[in-house]
C-alpha cells in the first residue's frame, strides 16, 4: 500500500557520459535537495539507463543521502522507468531501497521501500516526490 510521502525535492542532473553505444547505456550524476520528512538534506548519486523501446528507458542508481545539519548519511538503491516528453524533458517512476543506521534522524528509512515519480526538464532540473511503500 502506499504510504505517506517522505520526501520531496527539487534535483539536477549535473553530467552524463557514455558507457556503452551499443546498448545506448548511458550514465548520470544527479544532486538533489530537500527534505526527508521534516529533515533538510541532499543527495548525491549516479544512475545508469538504457534504451528498451522508442522513448522508454530502464535504470539503476546507487544515492548517498546527507543531513544539511549534523551531517548524518543513509543510502538507497533505485530501479525504475523512464519516459521521454520529447523536447520537454522526461518522467521517470520506480522503486529506492533505503539503508540507514539504527539511531539518528535517519534512522526510519532503514529497511524503507520508496515509490518514486521525477519530472525533469529539458535542462536537466526536475523535482522528486517518493512516498513509503508500506
Amino acid at each position: 500500500m502506499l504510504g505517506d510521502l517522505i520526501y520531496e525535492g527539487a534535483t539536477r542532473i549535473v553530467h552524463s557520459r557514455v558507457l556503452d553505444t551499443k546498448e545506448n547505456k548511458i550514465e548520470h550524476t544527479i544532486t538533489s535537495e530537500g527534505k526527508f520528512k521534516d529533515i533538510d538534506t541532499t543527495f548525491l548519486g549516479t544512475f545508469w539507463t538504457v534504451s528498451v523501446d522508442d522513448d522508454v528507458v530502464y535504470g539503476e542508481g546507487q544515492h548517498i543521502i546527507t543531513t544539511k545539519h549534523g551531517g548524518e548519511t543513509a543510502i538507497f538503491t533505485g530501479y525504475g522507468i523512464g519516459r521521454s516528453k520529447g523536447q520537454h524533458g522526461s518522467s521517470f517512476r520506480g522503486s529506492n531501497f533505503y539503508k540507514a543506521s539504527s539511531d539518528g534522524k535517519l534512522a526510519f528509512l532503514n529497511n524503507t521501500v520508496g515509490i518514486f515519480e521525477t519530472e525533469v526538464d529539458e535542462s536537466g532540473n526536475g523535482i522528486v516526490k517518493i512516498w513509503e511503500w508500506k
